[in-house]
């Protein structure tokens, strides 16, 4: 194989691994921006300029706090659990399209780092492993709040997880493709209206939602309801531990805005780009720049929807997963399939 494509893959992934990391970092400090903004505060504003400095001192805090794993824990269960969190939180970024190709010396470089042909269902099981890291942390730690919060962590995200699914699959069978590059590229036209979101906005709809579950975000936070199990999965856990849960978090709304971003409004194709007459590598940049846009405003959603609307009950959680999306996900699927059997008729 060639060296320079290996070089370049690795080099790919220690910068979309560290981009990763900084944006999971400083959406800590945009998180406590946006709801100051909300309630009439300042919010974050002494750790340098504006408090821009704030996630830095969030992370030397993490690191110098006592590490504390209590005697009567399972002590291996308990270290591997936010690891599991942590790693597949990752993983998940890897079949995303972060723009299109870059030519460097007559060799196409795609800025993916892999385009595997099953992506959105690589994607879904990353994810779905995810819940395990959350399970074995909440078992391990031998407290009845830990291990509550995990048991409707995990009904919550697998409940949640068949409606996403069956969300996708409308968008499969519109696309005829599972794999994350191809639908990107399906959606390049230069305008807008050729984004999956035209076709499926009651799949996003579902999908969106089923995001908002499967990072266990407000109305969905169940598994670390404070007012009802103290600190939730999490309880027993100190230091960089419960930072890896608390990061892992953050990754997973960045990734579920980028493939949000990416399957449903174009991913890195923006309205005119083919009318600009730019070259290929400054088509390539401004791309980035757009998918960067697209899921900046969902990152930006997921907190506005923290901070403006109230925690479900758990029966109202799981009578909204079970008893509204499902049938919604469904008569989506069979809707489309008659749209697209008359359009092949007709």
């Amino acid at each position: 194989m060639d060296m320079h494509f290996l070089l370049y893959k690795f080099i790919l992934v220690v910068v979309i691994f560290a981009i990763t990391l900084l944006i999971a970092m400083y959406s800590t400090y945009a998180e406590r921006k946006v709801a100051a903004f909300l309630q009439d505060r300042l919010g974050p504003n002494r750790a340098g300029p504006f408090g821009i400095l704030q996630p830095l001192a969030d992370g030397v805090k993490m690191f110098m706090k006592e590490e504390i794993i209590p005697n009567v824990s399972n002590k291996a269960l308990f270290v591997l659990g936010p690891c599991i969190a942590m790693l597949t939180a990752c993983m998940t970024g890897v079949v995303i399209p972060w723009g299109d190709s870059l030519i460097i010396g007559g060799k196409s470089y795609s800025l993916q780092i892999s385009d595997i042909n099953i992506g959105v269902l690589y994607a879904f099981a990353v994810v779905s492993i995810g819940v395990y890291g959350i399970m074995i942390g909440g078992w391990a730690s031998n407290n009845k709040y830990s291990l509550l919060g995990a048991l409707r962590a995990s009904s919550q995200m697998i409940s949640y997880e068949v409606a996403m699914g069956l969300s996708i699959i409308a968008l499969v069978m519109m696309t005829g493709s599972i794999s994350v590059k191809e639908i990107a590229e399906q959606q390049a036209g230069g305008h807008w209206n050729m984004w999956n979101v035209c076709y499926q906005p009651l799949g996003f709809l579902i999908f969106l939602i089923c995001a908002f579950a499967e990072t266990n975000r407000t109305p969905f936070d169940l598994p670390e309801c404070e007012t009802e199990l103290v600190g939730g999965y999490h309880t027993e856990y100190s230091s960089m531990k419960l930072g890896f849960y608390l990061f892992a978090e953050y990754i997973n709304m960045f990734i579920s805005s980028a493939i949000i971003s990416t399957l449903y409004f174009g991913g890195y194709n923006f309205p005119f780009m083919n009318d600009l007459g730019l070259s290929h590598n400054w088509i390539t940049v401004l791309g980035v720049i757009a998918l960067v846009i697209k899921f900046t405003f969902f990152i930006f959603f997921f907190m506005w929807i923290r901070w403006t609307i109230p925690r479900f009950r758990y029966d109202q959680l799981m009578n909204l997963g079970w008893k509204i999306l499902i049938p919604l996900s469904i008569a989506n699927i069979i809707l489309t399939g008659v749209v697209l059997y008359f359009k092949s008729r007709f």
